[in-house]
């Protein structure tokens, strides 16, 4: 019987230390630290406010463009975007170029940022391991 508690004690002592190694992914953390990214490498194009400039750079706030799979947005931060698109029913036509020296966090970080203001709403993270999948 000694034995068998004993043998209890030390599984359980291993499973609690085990689990103090697990971390679990923390939106508002992230959220947080995607604002400071967002200060330092995309507000000069897309404002403080996410209004972005009428004809040059497209707006972030409600941006119908978020809407598109995570993998599409995550890849126009890695590579860039030129070329015509659509952003609430407006053509723009300037050109954003490559943010890849970003890290996964870093990206993961700033579009949970961008999808959780200015009236975008998503409780689902974008985590670092999904820029890394997508990242060349």
């Amino acid at each position: 019987m000694f034995k068998t508690i004993g043998l209890s004690v030390i599984i359980l002592a291993v499973l609690f230390a085990n689990s103090a190694f697990i971390q679990t992914y923390s939106l508002p953390k992230s959220i947080e630290r995607g604002k400071e990214v967002y200060i330092t490498y995309c507000q000069n194009c897309h404002m403080s406010d996410g209004n972005g400039v009428a004809g040059a750079f497209p707006p972030l706030v409600k941006a119908d463009y978020l809407k598109k799979p995570v993998k599409t947005v995550i890849e126009v931060i890695l590579k860039g975007q030129s070329g015509e698109i659509s952003v609430n029913n407006i053509k723009y036509n300037g050109q954003m170029p490559a943010q890849n020296y970003l890290t996964d966090e870093q990206i993961a970080d700033v579009l949970n940022y961008i999808y959780n203001n200015w009236g975008n709403r998503s409780t689902v993270a974008v985590i670092p391991a999904q820029v890394k999948k997508v990242r060349p």
